[in-house]
């Protein structure tokens, strides 16, 4: 049946917005703060196809991490140094961002710093890592301020209790977050400044217009005056030319554990895998890279092949002998691409996209939601 809008929805909700923001997630959301806080007359309007913002923001793992050894070294051999570090100083910036706008305490930051492991065979990458710690500390500490930011921390093996970890290299600045409570924070600091968030609302076509941007959803049209994307790995399935790739994460929590001696964020195998602390149990997560082509996906769920080995990792490695069980299983899909950077530019006349975090949305998502509300202003 087709939908059909009273005067009142028409006039306060279809066609009453100067900016219609598409998505309602970390990007998408911290586009809205800043453009209501730099013209808090401005008419913004919100979004969602999913009951819960569709994607990572409440799905992801709540690290707040700018990068290990082994991902600066990769980053460096992929692009060039001036380009990683110009990364982890973003990065860095969108935690900073994100802990002002919300508050420590409101988001649960945590800063118990983090730990890389390497696994027995691997000592060529261990290796390679440690002889570049001075190195790094060095090029990172320039670019965010901190010094002796990465350490040695073999001694810490036996405490944690890892089995068939042969190295721990520390990262005293990364933190952790409860992104539930970022998500319910933010959607709070938004709505107090009079923007509207709707869900359950697909977006079908984007149409630039003479008089701005019409939107077909599957609750109807809208119409604004300037749209902006922020759906992430979902934006290709509106812009097929963007350079925009799935790919879906899945996580499992623990029952909580007795005794649980972890404490901080771990990533492990170039950060494909990561665990950390959660309220006395364990949250681990990763192993796309078992199959990256099943991986590259819109589709929630979770496979065997992953699952299986999610599993492996947590009974032989994590928490040996502590026969965990299993109380949560999930997925998020993230937004990954050629390039390192994100997607912030204009798409089409009046319709602007921040898109592609490479699964560092907690870290860049507020910078991210930030600049594409400058590059709004820029075209009034």
């Amino acid at each position: 049946m087709p939908q059909t809008f009273s005067y009142w929805e028409q006039t306060s909700f279809i066609n009453n917005s100067d900016v219609i923001i598409i998505g309602s997630g970390l990007v998408g959301l911290s586009a809205a703060l800043h453009l209501k806080q730099k013209q808090p007359a401005l008419k913004v309007l919100v979004l969602e196809r999913g009951f819960m913002p569709t994607g990572a923001s409440t799905k992801n793992a709540g690290f707040a991490c700018f990068g290990t050894i082994s991902e600066q070294i990769a980053n460096i051999k992929a692009s060039s140094e001036d380009e990683a570090i110009r990364l982890v100083d973003y990065r860095w910036r969108g935690l900073q961002r994100l802990r002002e706008n919300l508050g420590d305490a409101n988001i649960d930051y945590q800063q118990h710093g983090g730990y890389e492991l390497f696994m027995a065979d691997e000592a060529s990458r261990a290796e390679e890592c440690i002889e570049q710690i001075t190195y790094f500390n060095k090029l990172v500490g320039s670019a965010i301020g901190q010094k002796d930011i990465y350490s040695i921390a073999d001694a810490k093996i036996a405490d944690f209790g890892f089995q068939g970890v042969s190295h721990l290299i520390y990262n005293r600045c990364e933190g952790q977050i409860d992104t539930g409570k970022m998500m319910r924070t933010l959607l709070q600091r938004v709505n107090e400044l009079g923007v509207i968030v709707v869900n359950n609302c697909e977006i079908e076509r984007i149409e630039s217009t003479f008089f701005g941007v019409e939107l077909t959803t599957s609750q109807g049209s809208f119409k604004t005056g300037k749209a902006i994307v922020a759906t992430n790995a979902f934006a290709s399935q509106l812009f097929p030319q963007l350079d925009v790739t799935p790919g879906r994460g899945q996580v499992l929590v623990t029952k909580p554990v007795n005794g649980l001696k972890l404490q901080g964020t771990y990533h492990f195998d170039e950060g494909y895998y990561y665990f950390r602390n959660i309220n006395g149990r364990v949250l681990f997560g990763g192993g796309r890279n078992i199959d990256f082509i099943s991986e590259q996906t819109w589709d929630f769920g979770y496979t065997e092949i992953v699952k299986e080995k999610l599993l492996d990792y947590l009974n032989k490695v994590i928490l040996r002998g502590a026969n965990a069980e299993v109380d949560y299983w999930w997925s998020g899909i993230m937004g990954f691409g050629n390039e390192l950077n994100p997607i912030i530019k204009q798409v089409q006349p009046n319709v602007f996209c921040a898109v592609r975090c490479n699964g560092m949305g907690v870290a860049m998502g507020s910078l991210v939601g930030e600049e594409v509300a400058e590059l709004l202003f820029e075209s009034f």
